[in-house]
């Protein structure tokens, strides 16, 4: 794990997504950082993704129109790097624009850039060897998915190549549309939590302070995406301070939920 992660992850800890690209991405990513996010997930747009709802899509959508490219998402975020030195930041995306290029060209854009982890959606551990290896040479965690079905017998190869955090998708669905149960969350972090010494952080449905300090009791971090990408839908240019509000508003129900 990365010292950043380790530290972000040293107390209940908010992750915030928003897209690459939709947006004035540098001011929004600031705001996050202003309302207290300890980590953010920074999304590569594309085309078809899968794992995401109608806010995220449409966010998605948003940036390619207006011609988001890998290199500009790898300038984003080292100027980010630059701008906070102690702010985890994740990419999160899909295996297309990760490998395209061979995933050591991939590994080593985001170790430069000073990225701490990626969450690729769709390479099941399985296929760990198409950019695992790449990731953890360079010091950079390949963030693993759990969810409801992932089973007792499939559970250690999900956490085996895994580092960082372990993100448990907390709904056999997809972003932004459901919120499970607290009761299964807890008890699936129960259970992860036996199973590895990483960090669980709980994502998908999350949108209220309530939610967040609910989830927080129980897991290591809070994940939040929809909620705040709808915001930059809404606000445009204008979207900075409306994410401040609410990241502070979370940050605060995370940080005060033990």
């Amino acid at each position: 794990m990365t010292d950043r992660l380790s530290t972000a992850f040293s107390k209940p800890a908010l992750v915030c997504f928003v897209t690459a690209g939709d947006g004035d991405t540098a001011a929004n990513l600031d705001a996050l950082v202003e309302g207290g996010a300890d980590v953010i997930e920074l999304g590569m747009p594309f085309t078809d993704p899968m794992a995401d709802g109608p806010a995220i899509q449409k966010a998605n959508l948003r940036a390619l129109d207006a011609g988001i490219t890998t290199a500009q998402i790898f300038a984003i975020a080292a100027a980010f790097r630059e701008r906070h030195p102690e702010v985890p930041l994740i990419l999160m995306g899909y295996a297309n624009p990760m490998i395209r290029r061979g995933p050591e060209w991939f590994a080593q854009e985001c170790a430069t850039a000073g990225v701490d982890g990626v969450i690729c959606v769709d390479i099941p551990p399985e296929e760990d060897a198409a950019l695992g290896p790449a990731l953890r040479e360079r010091g950079v965690a390949p963030i693993r998915l759990a969810t409801p079905t992932t089973d007792a017998a499939r559970l250690p190869q999900v956490l085996a190549g895994s580092d960082g955090f372990v993100y448990y998708v907390s709904v056999a669905g997809i972003t932004g549309l459901q919120q499970a149960a607290t009761a299964s969350i807890e008890e699936a972090v129960a259970k992860l939590k036996a199973a590895t010494d990483l960090p669980v952080a709980v994502g998908f449905g999350v949108r209220t302070p309530e939610q967040a300090s609910a989830i927080a009791k129980v897991a290591d971090g809070v994940v939040v995406g929809s909620a705040l990408v709808e915001l930059v839908e809404q606000h445009g240019e204008e979207a900075p301070s409306a994410l401040k509000e609410l990241t502070s508003a979370l940050a605060n129900a995370v940080h005060t939920a033990r």
